[in-house]
Parts: C-alpha cells; structure tokens; sequence
C-alpha cells in the first residue's frame, strides 16, 4: 500500500498512521535523505527478523537504526564529547555513525564488538515518524542484499509491497547510501564512501 505523505509539511493524522503499524509490529518502506529504507520499531523483533527474510541478509549483519536527536542518539550509545562534536556537526545529514552501544539496545542490533550505527537523516517524513514513535526505527536501503538501493517509492512498491505493511511515498530519490564513520576510538574512521562528504575524515 502506498501512502503519500508531504515531504515538506508531514500530515499528523497520517504520521500518526503510520506510528500505529510501526506499534503494532510493522515493517514500513520510509524516505530518507539518501535513498527509501525499510524499517520496523528497533524493539519489534518479529519485525526485525522480517526483514532480514526481505533483505535475504545474513543474520551476522545487524542493521543500523535511525533516531530523532542528539539526545536520542545518548540513550543507545556512548557518546564521547569529540564524538558528540562530530555528530553535531555533520547530523542530521547522510551519514550512518557507529559508536559503542549502551545496553537499552536490543540483542539482535549489536555487533560483535558491541558497537551499533546510527543515522539522523536530513528528512522531515522519517523523523516525525520517528519522534511520534518515541524510539528509533531500523534503517536498511530498499533493496534485496547485493542489489541497488531504490529511489522510487512505486518501483518500491511494486518490488516489495506484498511483504511490506505500508510503502511511504515522499517522492523520487536517490538511489545512493550515507558514509559510514566509525567514532570508535579518538580519530573517524571512513568504513562506506556514501553521499556524505567524508573529507573531514582525512588525517
């Protein structure tokens, strides 16, 4: 099911209807500033195992979740004050940031090392829906593992939307992915060249 929602003014009622699938343990197809993720409450974790069945990913690969805040951000992982710099700078923005994780975060979220990533896109639709929420939701591109991310919500509908509970349609993106920067440690470590400029990185 498509669902279009204004990329500039999100309607509440229709946010509001959205938060309710996410509540009630559904997997949605979102914008970001990037290109269209797929996501479901970080605490569902039949929505979680979902959607490692959609992506066909491996289940050693956790997946990244957005927040609504700097504040958020806090509440799932530990942030140093250079990182809290590094985040306040380039966020929200297209980056995925990893940072060690606090132990509010679920199981199936961690990475071994016991690090996690996290995204505060530069999108008005994903964060209202994430604020209404009053958790962060998961972040994967829209697309089968291997394969390229999708920029249209009607390509994403059309590939996706019988295993999907609602396709957001916020209008044609990109088909790119954010950089990823480890803030493990005292210097950022580029892990994905994406969209974001990663230049600041350098040295």
């Amino acid at each position: 099911m498509l669902l279009d929602i204004n990329p500039q003014n999100p309607q509440p009622r229709l946010v509001a209807q959205v938060v309710k699938i996410l509540k009630d343990g559904g997997i949605i197809a979102y914008p970001t500033d990037t290109t269209y993720g797929i996501g479901c409450s970080i605490f569902s974790k039949k929505g979680i195992e979902r959607i490692y069945l959609l992506k066909q990913r491996e289940k050693k690969k956790p997946f990244s979740f957005i927040c609504s805040d700097l504040s958020e951000v806090a509440r799932y992982a530990k942030v140093s004050n250079y990182a809290y710099k590094m985040l306040k700078r380039h966020l929200p923005g297209p980056y995925t940031f990893v940072l060690d994780a606090t132990s509010i975060v679920p199981d199936l979220l961690v990475t071994k090392q016991k690090t996690v990533g996290i995204r505060i896109p530069d999108n008005r639709i994903c964060l209202s829906l994430v604020k209404e929420l009053g958790h962060p939701i998961i972040t994967t591109s829209a697309n089968l593992s291997g394969e390229e991310p999708i920029g249209d919500p009607y390509l994403v509908d059309l590939n996706m939307g019988k295993q999907l509970d609602v396709v957001v349609d916020g209008g044609i993106l990109s088909a790119d992915v954010s950089s990823v920067v480890s803030l493990i440690g005292d210097y950022p470590q580029v892990l994905r060249q994406g969209v974001g400029d990663v230049s600041w990185c350098e040295g």
